[in-house]
């Protein structure tokens, strides 16, 4: 099963470092055998190609790992209520709450979305370490998430996201007043802080968000963003790229206007996905209610939202 890869820059005070060492101090909760293993399986790409674990990577070398389960690791099925908004034998999309992550990672090997999914689920197949994901959402945002129960819905999910014909739209609260406009600004892998994005015109993947002002008072916004392209933390890094950054962003945000407003996580929802069906080819639409910080701030900016 296809799974999402990890992406990383190589830094200047690691570019002698082998890239098994390397990965395995980067990732504490993984062993330097373990990435020997998925480096010979030509799971981990530099610069989009295969690499041996004894080479050094380069500065600046885009470096992608692809985490597939093995006997060092496993996957435990958790009792975690999960907001249902739609199931079939194919596939089902949860309304996720803020503050949960989509899947383990280091520093995060349960308490996520998988655990409460394949507890869910029960069948799902496990044969990686994101069973049935096709898409991701920040730990802190809120919203739509689809994800699929069976190899083949998974297999034509992934490909639907490729080609962009699943429709996401995103509500925001946002510094400062962004307008109505498209912003198109590549983006890319920040090249010392691994986890950030930025606007790259010289490395950046093409990025374009559709941005809709909905309300403005008080030196805030309520927008409406509709996504073209899927980027990591895109419309966190398009909104401070306009110099109109989320509320509550403790990455691309203003710390003191979060302070101010007493917010430890940014104000962003995934509010709607529309798709079809890959499998019964119905048309779908599915609407997700604001978490209650969120509605009770856009509550207060506009009551007719």
């Amino acid at each position: 099963m296809q799974s999402i890869p990890e992406v990383l820059f190589i830094s200047k005070e690691h570019e002698t470092t082998r890239l098994d060492s390397f990965l395995a101090r980067h990732y504490g909760g993984y062993s330097r055998t373990y990435f020997q293993n998925i480096i010979e399986k030509g799971l981990v790409l530099v610069n989009g190609r295969p690499i041996k674990k004894r080479e050094k990577p380069k500065v600046g070398d885009e470096i992608e790992i692809c985490f597939v389960l093995a006997p060092e690791l496993s996957l435990e099925p958790q009792n975690i209520p999960l907001e249902v908004l739609f199931e079939d034998e194919h596939l089902i999309v949860v309304n996720k709450p803020a503050g949960m992550v989509v899947h383990p990672a280091p520093g995060h090997p349960k308490d996520t979305f998988v655990n409460a999914l394949l507890f869910h689920c029960k069948n799902l197949p496990a044969d990686d370490l994101r069973p049935g994901i096709v898409h991701r959402l920040d730990k802190d945002t809120s919203g739509a998430l689809i994800a699929a129960k069976t190899t083949e819905c998974h297999r034509l999910l992934i490909e639907m996201f490729s080609k962009r014909e699943i429709e996401k739209t995103y509500l925001a609260v946002c510094m400062g007043n962004p307008g109505d406009m498209t912003i198109s600004a590549p983006i890319a892998r920040h090249a010392t802080d691994r986890k950030k994005m930025c606007v790259s015109e010289e490395r950046g993947k093409e990025a374009v968000s559709v941005c809709t002002t909905l309300y403005t008072k008080e030196g805030l916004s309520v927008v409406e963003v509709k996504l073209i392209t899927g980027r990591t933390h895109q419309i966190r890094v398009h909104l401070q790229h306009r110099g109109t950054p989320v509320l509550g962003d403790p990455v691309y945000g203003s710390a003191s206007s979060n302070q101010k407003y007493g917010l430890m996580r940014q104000m962003l929802h995934a509010k709607e996905v529309c798709f079809e069906h890959p499998i019964t080819k119905n048309r779908m639409r599915f609407n997700c209610p604001l978490p209650l910080d969120m509605k009770q701030l856009v509550q207060n900016l506009s009551p007719l939202l």
